[in-house]
């Protein structure tokens, strides 16, 4: 029996399972083999098979956007609008056979956007160069889901299930368990808040399935079996999304508006240029990105050029965006902001910046 074979197994006595108290022990077990049996689905298969054409592009820019969705729903029409790329758009499916990338310039930084082949249902098995796809998409900072408003709410969750079989995790942020594989001492479980959906009997089988016998597990909040078993595997990617519905020209006020106030959602056009600005804008606030500039000393900042950063990062990114010998320089920072209590404020390579922030970087004589 092939892997697909015994995926499609485990998935058939899942759905039969009833879901109760008495039944969670059983489920929790099927779902750590599932897992296992995908994640063996993805492995390349070893042999002299016949080397394909590459598909992945060099990752280029300040982030990645990946625009993923089923054939003919406005991926390539997108490229075209917002980047200076042109990518074959028709009025029929899969006029995308391959990765295109194009460049999104916007507050300065420069936006890798993909535009990737529609992917068909059952894309996590490779079917329709499904699995080149998604593998694309692990790679991608943010993902943008295009999705046809003029269909059903389907099309969203079928993509969401394929996403989800390869080990993209969307708009979810990675469980709070501390987990460690040790050389010897058994299986050490704690918890610190109350589990209602794992227990400690259902934790060491799903270890000792992944012939795991000696480790240490911490939970820190109440997860579900998946998340355990997400957190077992280490290979998930947490990757924010963007749900895009375009062809809005072509439905009612009621069905727009109620598009709209879905969390995550922008509604668009390609056709009638409608709201694409917003969605650039709201790309750039999921990357989380900051702009801050650098000053000289006894001259005005550079407000031309600019570093892009992450949020998050201090003043030690910043240098090693300007040099990478520069932190080993550094005696102290001047910061004008709304980082600092007051400008401007002497800080170290630790300080958190923030977006529009001023540095002046001092270095040792």
């Amino acid at each position: 029996m092939g892997i697909l074979e015994k995926i499609a197994e485990i998935e058939r006595e899942i759905s039969r399972t009833q879901k109760n108290k008495a039944t969670e022990y059983h489920l929790g077990l099927l779902k750590a083999k599932l897992a296992k049996y995908r994640v063996q689905l993805l492995e390349p298969t070893k042999g002299s098979g016949v080397k394909g054409e590459g598909f992945d592009v060099m990752k280029s820019g300040d982030a990645r956007v990946a625009l993923i969705g089923f054939p003919s729903v406005g991926k390539s029409t997108l490229l075209n609008k917002l980047t200076k790329t042109h990518s074959e758009a028709g009025a029929y499916e899969f006029t995308t056979l391959t990765c295109i990338p194009g460049k999104i310039e916007y507050n300065g930084a420069n936006i890798q956007l993909l535009d990737l082949p529609g992917i068909i249902e059952g894309a996590a098995q490779g079917k329709g160069r499904g699995r080149q796809v998604i593998a694309v998409a692990r790679t991608a900072d943010l993902i943008v889901m295009m999705l046809d408003a003029t269909k059903s709410s389907q099309q969203r969750i079928l993509l969401e299930r394929e996403l989800e079989s390869v080990g993209i995790r969307l708009n979810r942020g990675k469980p709070n368990v501390y987990f460690k594989v040790k050389t010897g001492g058994g299986i050490s479980f704690n918890a610190t808040v109350k589990l209602t959906h794992l227990n400690e009997k259902m934790v060491y089988h799903i270890l000792h399935d992944y012939k795991i016998f000696n480790a240490e597990v911490l939970v820190r909040e109440d997860i579900t079996v998946d998340e355990f078993i997400d957190v077992v595997l280490g290979n998930r990617k947490y990757i924010k999304c963007l749900y895009v519905y375009n062809k809005i020209d072509s439905i009612t006020l009621e069905e727009l508006d109620k598009l709209a106030r879905t969390p995550n959602t922008i509604v668009i056009s390609c056709e009638m240029d409608l709201n694409l600005d917003y969605l650039v804008d709201q790309v750039w606030r999921h990357l989380n990105l900051l702009r801050v500039y650098t000053k000289k000393r006894g001259e005005y900042p550079d407000f031309e050029g600019g570093l892009i950063v992450r949020k998050g990062a201090s003043v030690e990114h910043v240098c090693h965006a300007v040099h990478r010998s520069l932190a080993n320089e550094f005696r102290y920072a001047l910061v004008w902001g709304t980082s600092t209590k007051h400008n401007p404020q002497r800080v170290g390579l630790s300080h958190i910046v923030d977006n529009d922030d001023v540095i002046q970087v001092v270095k040792k004589k």
